[in-house]
């Protein structure tokens, strides 16, 4: 008997992945269609002689939904829709006729004067709205197209924009808060940052990334500005023959697949930082992933690739130089978001103050530039953990400038979770969004801390408390000890309501975490946004009571039994 065999299919050719140095530059998806038909850059001159003349029901879909981005314009979600409808309606259908409008501030670095002028642009054209982000911006909201010129206008007057606040460029340089002023810092990077920026941003070589690719530069020992997280970091670091320079780190990234950076083991100088900046995101231009959205950022690269590809891929195509190996540096000793007082090297004071989950007004930015100004004091800086500093406060002054920014309901000394607590834009004006953020976190924070007034001398000095109103994790939920991510869940009633899923345990590189990590999420656990303080009241309660001498709440809820942790 004769056997046959079925022949061997051919093997399917594997789907390109939109490289351009591997697979060419044509266009895989919409959204490289519309990038490469024209420049997001180039929408300005529409916005300036045509949107901002005939009104928002000119503008084209593609510059609507798209290339405005560029300008650090989004449309805002249309008010009274309900979480439930977030995924069954199209952008159209969510949208408002109004925008978000997102002031670019590389390093956080403020003048008086230019925060007077973001102030009074938030009073005068968006509604008295202001938020601080986590990623150093100030965010504006009820922005009508006819007004963006004269916003542009004011903005450029003092040396600010909002190029590139959105899009799939290099978003904002996030920059150590205390950069220049801090005694203990081991590399101000300042210049760095301004060389960047001065080079990169706005350059229309750099305007069509694969998505948005994110940056974070410091030179203070507390690391300060969540590089785990960022797309390529360089961190202050003392090399024992080159002297104080930055370890370089790359692929971080959280949403829906968080993944934490690596160190490329690489030493750069202070010199050297702008093209080292430049050949990593050249890598990331020429060869990230174009052809799914979902997979279009640097982390799935470099998790592909490996570090010691990625390095080699660096030095060898885009630096043509090899960069000194560095060995890792000294874990932080103190926190990161410079709340309170601290001594600067001059002698005087820099003061960070909180507002609630990042919440303030345009008559309260006025009012602040008018209390430093009435102290001393001309600069600011904004942080990304959505606090705002005051420098160069004389110690006679500070007790009074504490004061008179309390009244403004700015707090030097926040309590246990107010400190910490981080809040994205939410319900009240994301499409993305599924719950309410902000105000359930005010609202959280404030009940939980009177609750908790009696355990002060048995808990870590802050617990970081992060609220997000989709999976998208622009509040960071899986880097927070406490963190939440909105979704509609069922209650005992069997009602669909505005609920969360925790996250515990998350941490970035601090003084009592150690090393980053990301946060443990309990199968099933989820809270209902009403019964949120009730629930981090308990589990907060619980670690009081089981943790041992000395160990972090992340520690804590990484080996604690689920029962401890619902």
């Amino acid at each position: 008997m004769t056997q046959t065999t079925t022949p061997a299919r051919p093997q399917r050719a594997a789907k390109p992945n939109g490289q351009w140095k591997i697979d060419g530059t044509t266009p895989l998806n919409a959204n490289e269609e519309m990038k490469a038909a024209d420049n997001g850059l180039n929408v300005r001159q529409r916005i300036e002689e045509i949107y901002a003349v005939q009104g928002f029901d000119s503008i084209d879909h593609e510059d609507l939904h798209g290339r405005f981005r560029w300008w650090g314009l989004y449309t805002q979600r249309a008010q009274g829709i309900p979480g439930g409808k977030t995924a069954t309606l199209s952008p159209e259908e969510l949208e408002d006729r109004y925008f978000m409008l997102r002031v670019r501030i590389d390093g956080g670095a403020l003048s008086t004067q230019q925060l007077r002028v973001i102030g009074g642009i938030s009073t005068d054209f968006a509604r008295d709205t202001a938020d601080f982000t986590d990623r150093q911006n100030i965010q504006l909201h009820w922005v009508d197209v006819v007004d963006v010129p004269e916003i542009w206008r004011r903005l450029e007057s003092v040396g600010l924009h909002t190029t590139e606040a959105c899009g799939d460029v290099p978003r904002v340089i996030l920059g150590s808060p205390v950069a220049g002023i801090a005694a203990e810092e081991i590399i101000d990077p300042t210049p760095v940052i301004a060389e960047i920026a001065r080079r990169y941003v706005g350059n229309p070589e750099f305007a069509n990334l694969p998505r948005k690719f994110k940056t974070a530069i410091s030179g203070h020992p507390s690391q300060d500005v969540v590089h785990e997280i960022n797309d390529v970091a360089l961190i202050g670091i003392v090399h024992p023959q080159l002297g104080p320079g930055y370890d370089l780190w790359v692929g971080g990234g959280l949403s829906s697949n968080p993944r934490l950076g690596e160190r490329l083991g690489a030493f750069v100088t202070q010199e050297q930082a702008p093209d080292v900046w430049e050949g990593v995101t050249s890598i990331f231009r020429d060869y990230g992933y174009r052809r799914l959205r979902n997979r279009a950022r640097l982390k799935f690269l470099l998790a592909d690739w490996g570090t010691q590809k990625f390095r080699q891929v660096l030095e060898d195509e885009y630096l043509g130089y090899a960069l000194p190996d560095i060995a890792p540096g000294p874990q932080p000793e103190t926190a990161g978001d410079h709340s309170g007082v601290h001594e600067q090297k001059d002698g005087k004071f820099y003061i960070g103050l909180t507002a609630e989950a990042g919440r303030v007004s345009g008559t309260t930015l006025t009012a602040l530039a008018d209390l430093a100004e009435a102290h001393g004091s001309t600069r600011l800086r904004t942080t990304p953990h959505q606090k705002i500093i005051a420098l160069d406060i004389a110690s006679e002054r500070v007790e009074d400038f504490v004061g008179g920014a309390r009244a403004l309901g700015l707090e030097a000394y926040p309590g246990l979770l107010r400190r910490s607590a981080i809040a994205c834009t939410g319900i009240e004006y994301c499409k993305l969004a599924i719950v309410d953020t902000k105000n359930t976190t005010i609202d959280a924070v404030r009940q939980i801390e009177a609750r908790l007034a009696d355990h002060e001398g048995k808990l870590p000095k802050a617990l970081s408390l992060h609220v997000n109103g989709c999976p998208n994790s622009c509040a960071r939920v899986q880097t927070a000890d406490l963190g939440f991510k909105g979704q509609l869940i069922t209650n005992d009633a069997g009602e669909q309501v505005s609920g969360f899923q925790v996250h515990l345990g998350g941490t970035l590189a601090g003084f009592e975490n150690g090393e980053a990590s990301l946060g443990r999420t309990v199968r099933g656990l989820k809270v209902a946004a009403d019964e949120l303080p009730d629930y981090v009241e308990r589990v907060v309660k619980n670690y009081s009571a089981l943790a041992g001498d000395g160990e972090s709440f992340a520690a804590w809820a990484h080996r604690a039994a689920e029962e401890d942790l619902s």
